[in-house]
């Protein structure tokens, strides 16, 4: 990116907050290498990130109803061991210590999640006013400790009694009413709302490759349409929420978008690496930040491509004041003179990964995801909306946690986002996944990705050596 699209960015970001009426984070560009490590611009915000279903458990407390991931993990051998998300963290009792847990490491935001089946049970209609007085209260004490909420409508707990869930179009109007609503009783004190998290999990891997709930096995026409619900939903919620808001408010999603590296930093593989980033992503981020689907994407699907009906992509491609990115792990990238301009690169089997088989060690990604974002869409901000990692965390007699591969995997990408942030790329803020161990969908309780260790059967937190590092971070703004 030159010089001057990078100048620019201050300008694209000032106009989106202006016309958001919310101030964006004031960031100062003049950083540099210390003896205390690599300095983050001041103003940059550090978090943590959670889910409703993989921390709260209760899942029949306070009047809620299921979701689709309460039958899909209560349904034998789809999840590991058995494991579902009942009681998970409990962090529905226990939030207080929870909020305690993010005090002490000293961040200044939390990213949480809202179980839309706890406000709305059946999904739509019938609210359940003790679900909304348990999130007000979660609200007030991250506020009364300073710690400012960023919330996230649906992170894939979709109400089980919505009829045909997100085969049905009817879906997303009920989830522009459920955004609506929310903003309406939070919007006071909430000031950033994400309306999705990473659509290829819950369109993709539900309903076309049966690994995740609601565990179907689409043909390739209904689940493309799937997906186009899935955008859509997004989209009438950002007009929703900003419809609704008692006053200023900026308004993102979070997105596993496919993150593409340049095998080797050159102009051809890095040209190779942005084509590649705007393809692989063409069903999802591709088509709401341009607000229409790459001819490319319709010609491969041909007669299988989504119905798109009038004021579809008007909506999809609402305006966004920012782009949550959730990036863990590359897609290596290589220039071709195939008809796609590129390939990507196939990993050798001895390529390192973290205890989870599919998260590939790859630092660079997390500058190169903002890169190529940045390069191709302009977005007035961006935020790091999950980055962390799982690891065979084993306690010690004397009770300590050494994750040091873990220290290691954050140290390395907190080290390329630092590269972003030094080359004036708009990154605002940083969400580690996770605060605590906690239920990892289809891997139950076999992968932990916390910071916090939890022992499911007493639900004792104990931090960890990666707690003990990133509350440095934090404190000196840099990497160490």
């Amino acid at each position: 990116m030159t010089n001057i699209s990078r100048r620019q960015f201050g300008k694209v970001a000032a106009a989106t907050a202006a016309l958001s009426g919310v101030s964006l984070p004031e960031l100062s560009f003049s950083q540099s290498s210390t003896p205390g490590g690599l300095a983050f611009p001041r103003g940059f915000l550090w978090g943590c990130a959670t889910a409703a279903y993989q921390i709260e458990g209760g899942a029949t407390a306070g009047g809620r109803g299921p979701s689709i991931w309460d039958v899909f993990s209560h349904t034998p051998g789809k999840t590991y061991n058995g494991d579902t998300g009942d009681v998970a963290d409990d962090s529905y009792h226990l939030y207080k210590e929870d909020v305690r847990l993010l005090r002490n490491l000293g961040v200044q935001t939390y990213r949480m999640s809202i179980s839309w089946s706890r406000v709305f049970p059946e999904g739509k209609g019938r609210i359940n006013p003790a679900g909304v007085d348990y999130y007000k209260r979660v609200v007030d004490e991250l506020l009364a400790n300073g710690i400012t909420p960023y919330v996230t409508l649906f992170h894939w707990d979709l109400p089980q009694a919505l009829p045909g869930g997100w085969q049905s179009r009817d879906t997303c109007h009920a989830f522009a009413d459920y955004a609506a609503y929310i903003t309406r009783q939070f919007s006071d004190r909430v000031h950033h709302f994400m309306t999705t998290n990473e659509f290829t999990c819950f369109t993709d891997i539900g309903y076309r490759d049966g690994r995740f709930a609601p565990g179907l096995r689409l043909p390739n026409g209904q689940a493309n349409q799937v997906r186009h619900h899935g955008i859509l939903a997004h989209g009438l919620g950002v007009q929703a929420i900003r419809a609704n808001a008692h006053g200023p408010v900026q308004v993102g999603l979070a997105e596993n978008a496919s993150v593409c590296v340049p095998v080797i930093e050159t102009a051809e593989h890095i040209d190779a690496a942005r084509r590649a980033t705007r393809d692989l992503n063409a069903p999802f981020l591709t088509t709401l930040m341009e607000g229409k689907y790459p001819e490319s994407y319709l010609q491969r699907e041909g007669a299988d491509a989504p119905r798109v009906q009038p004021g579809d992509m008007q909506a999809i491609g609402s305006r966004l004041d920012f782009v949550g990115l959730n990036i863990y792990t590359p897609n290596y990238i290589r220039a071709s003179n195939n008809p796609q301009g590129y390939t990507v690169e196939k990993r050798q089997a001895s390529f390192p990964h973290m205890a989870s088989d599919w998260l590939y060690i790859g630092p660079e990604c997390i500058y190169w995801g903002v890169r190529n974002v940045c390069d191709l869409w302009h977005p007035p901000a961006i935020y790091i909306t999950e980055n962390g990692c799982s690891a065979d965390d084993v306690v010690t007699p004397e009770g300590r946690i050494e994750d040091t591969d873990r220290v290691m995997y954050l140290r390395n990408h907190l080290t390329q986002l630092h590269r972003a942030t030094a080359e004036q790329y708009p990154v605002k803020g940083y969400f580690l996944w996770s605060l605590l161990d906690n239920f990892e969908w289809v891997d139950g309780y076999s992968k932990r990705f916390g910071i916090h260790y939890v022992d499911f059967a007493t639900e004792k937190r104990t931090p960890k050596l990666s707690a003990e590092w990133y509350r440095t971070v934090i404190a000196r703004n840099s990497v160490v």
